[in-house]
C-alpha cells in the first residue's frame, strides 16, 4: 500500500528541490532598475526624453551571474561570476560563502528528495523507518546550511563592486538597488523546506493505516 502522507512528502521535497535550484541560479537577487533611483530617475528620463542619453541600464546580480543592461538596449547581457567561471571571480568572500552554503544545502535536498520517492517503493517495515528517519535529518541540516548562506548573503553588499553600482550600499542596506524575486524565492524555498521532517515522521505506510474502530455489541 502506498501512503498518501510520503506521497505527498516525495512530491513536495521534489517540487522544492526544483524551487531552491531556480532561484539559486536566478541572476536576480539584488536588482537596479533603469535609471537608478530618485532623482537620478528623474533626470536620466529627462536625457533620455530629449535625446540625450540612455537613462542607464538595468543591473541585476545573483549568486553565480551577473546581468547588465547597457544603454538603450532592452536585451541584458549575462554572464557567470565564479562558479561555472572561476569562483575567484565571486566579488565578495561572503557571496562565495552563500554560493558553498546553498550549493551544499540543494545538493543535500536533492538527495533527501531521492530518499523520500525511494521510500514510496519500499514495504512497511524498520527499513523503511531508518530511511525516512534518514531524510529528516538530513532535510533540517539542508534547511540549517541554505538558511545561512541566504544570511550570509547580504553581507557582500559592502564590497567594491556592488557600491559601485548600487550607491551607499552597505551591510544589510541594498542602497540605490533593491532585493530582487531571486532572494524572495529562496527564502520562500527554505521555509517551506521547514516542514519537510515533520511529514517525514508520519510518511512510514504504518501511518497510513486506518485505525480498527470498537466492536459494537
Amino acid at each position: 500500500m502506498v501512503g498518501c502522507v510520503g506521497c505527498f512528502w516525495a512530491l513536495l521535497s521534489s517540487c522544492l528541490v526544483a524551487v531552491c535550484s531556480f532561484s539559486f541560479l536566478s541572476p536576480a537577487w539584488i536588482v537596479k532598475e533603469r535609471g537608478g533611483g530618485g532623482a537620478r530617475r528623474w533626470a536620466a528620463g529627462l536625457l533620455e526624453a530629449t535625446g540625450g542619453g540612455g537613462g542607464g541600464g538595468e543591473v541585476s546580480f545573483g549568486l553565480l551571474w551577473h546581468c547588465a543592461e547597457p544603454g538603450r538596449r532592452h536585451v541584458p547581457d549575462c554572464y557567470t561570476v565564479g562558479g561555472l567561471g572561476r569562483f575567484s571571480q565571486i566579488p565578495s568572500g561572503s557571496w562565495q560563502t552563500s554560493a558553498v552554503l546553498c550549493s551544499g544545502g540543494c545538493a543535500l535536498l536533492a538527495f533527501s528528495s531521492l530518499l523520500a520517492v525511494i521510500v514510496i517503493f519500499l514495504p512497511s517495515g524498520p527499513c523503511e523507518r531508518r530511511v525516512c528517519t534518514l531524510a529528516s535529518y538530513i532535510q533540517m541540516a539542508a534547511v540549517f546550511i541554505m538558511g545561512s548562506g541566504l544570511l550570509v548573503y547580504p553581507f557582500g553588499l559592502g564590497s567594491a563592486t556592488v557600491r559601485r553600482h548600487c550607491e551607499n550600499s552597505s551591510l544589510y542596506y541594498a542602497g540605490d538597488c533593491q532585493i530582487g524575486w531571486g532572494y524572495m524565492l529562496a527564502i520562500v524555498g527554505v521555509m517551506l523546506s521547514v516542514f519537510l521532517p515533520f511529514f517525514a515522521k508520519y510518511a512510514p505506510k504504518e501511518h497510513a493505516s486506518p485505525t480498527p474502530l470498537p466492536t459494537i455489541l
